[in-house]
């Protein structure tokens, strides 16, 4: 988004401190209300949590994180006893927990963030979302890059190769934020995906539920290894990690 945020008269929340006034309050409070190029987007706090809300779809918030982090996890198990400092592509900074996470493994190399909601990438550098993600941000090995992942991994990543891309721009490759990220999961977005990985590389999606059609879709497009890891939630279908790898 390429406008400043509009003035809100709420205060901003950090986790984990104490609520102005006393008790947290019943509903959500919106922080930050964005129009840009892809739509709306919107940064809520809910009691002690953040909520980020993109065309009114719910994506993701600041109370668990688990599955944000197998997403890291996993790629970076998929490697082991491969390279010494694997780079890492994270689609999508979201509330921060997975950058977070790859910053807390020194096994990993550069760590390259793709955000095109200009919006996130102000919350988690000077807003409320610095309370989350602001040191995994100042660490050397970690580059933000402001694009729209789709057309970022379509025009070839500037011709930089990596060894694990982590993506998690949608709420699944069935439930897209916008239209045009369904190219990222077709059969072209895939073989662009697999042509940025370098050989024995690693593609992790994450999704908030299992697909059959997208393992299968994975296959067809020359990934071998697919698997997909799930993580339990307290009602409906477990949130999901898609795996596979680029052939040595």
């Amino acid at each position: 988004m390429s406008h400043p945020a509009h003035a809100v008269p709420h205060p901003v929340h950090v986790p984990g401190s104490p609520v102005p006034g006393g008790a947290p309050p019943e509903g959500p409070l919106t922080l930050d209300r964005r129009e840009g190029p892809y739509g709306e987007v919107v940064l809520r706090q809910r009691g002690e949590h953040f909520e980020i809300i993109a065309n009114g779809c719910f994506l993701m918030d600041t109370s668990d994180g688990r599955s944000e982090r197998l997403l890291v996890d996993a790629a970076l198990a998929e490697l082991a006893g491969g390279p010494a400092a694997p780079e890492v592509l994270i689609g999508g900074l979201g509330v921060g927990f997975s950058l977070v996470r790859a910053v807390q493994e020194d096994r990993w190399g550069r760590i390259t963030v793709v955000e095109r909601e200009a919006a996130v990438i102000d919350w988690h550098r000077a807003g409320p979302l610095a309370a989350v993600s602001g040191a995994a941000l100042a660490d050397p090995r970690t580059d933000v890059v402001a694009a729209d992942l789709v057309a970022y991994v379509r025009e070839g990543a500037g011709g930089r190769v990596f060894d694990a891309l982590c993506l998690d721009i949608d709420n699944g490759p069935e439930w897209t934020v916008t239209e045009d990220n369904g190219g990222l999961y077709s059969p072209a977005g895939l073989a662009a995906c697999r042509d940025l990985l370098r050989p024995g590389g690693v593609l992790a999606v994450w999704s908030a539920q299992p697909s059959a059609a997208f393992e299968a879709a994975l296959r067809n497009a020359g990934f071998t290894g697919v698997r997909t890891e799930e993580i339990p939630v307290v009602r409906g279908v477990p949130d999901v990690v898609h795996l596979a790898r680029k052939g040595a």
